[in-house]
């Protein structure tokens, strides 16, 4: 197995609290990566040490020849890290691919700055493909998110 780490930080004008918030509604994502086109079954629930955590399936798009196209469904438990400030969402994906995704969330003047990292694992022949497609989110991410964020 491979192991891939990514981060990322950038700044966006709204505060933590509120990046927050649309960070822990799973219907958010739609968009928010730009392989995401569906989310399904959410379940509330709370966590093993009595955090809140929320199960669910987002579909992911693949295409291919922009005619093809392949929908991955992955599992996703999103834990509240810290209330307000970090989230842990712990992705399933078939064909063996494991993310653990930490969004840190910190004041910067009248916004926030978000620290995302990602710890992948996967087979390792896949390594090029998936660290390719999971750096290409990220940065969608970001801009995506500053986009939803701007006053």
């Amino acid at each position: 197995m491979a192991v891939a780490h990514l981060a990322h930080s950038w700044h966006v004008d709204s505060a933590p609290e509120t990046v927050f918030a649309h960070l822990t509604a799973p219907e958010n994502y739609i968009g928010l990566s730009p392989l995401i086109v569906a989310v399904r079954d959410v379940r509330p629930g709370t966590g093993e040490r009595g955090e809140p955590v929320t199960d669910y399936v987002a579909v992911e798009r693949f295409r291919f020849l922009k005619v093809l196209h392949w929908d991955n469904l992955i599992r996703v438990r999103m834990r509240v890290v810290t209330p307000g400030a970090a989230l842990r969402q712990s992705v399933v994906s078939p064909g063996g691919v494991r993310l653990e995704w930490t969004v840190r969330l910190t004041p910067d003047g009248d916004g926030a700055t978000i620290d995302d990292q990602m710890e992948i694992t996967m087979a390792a022949p896949m390594r090029g493909f998936v660290t390719g497609q999971a750096r290409s989110v990220q940065l969608h991410r970001a801009a995506e998110l500053t986009r939803r964020m701007a006053r």
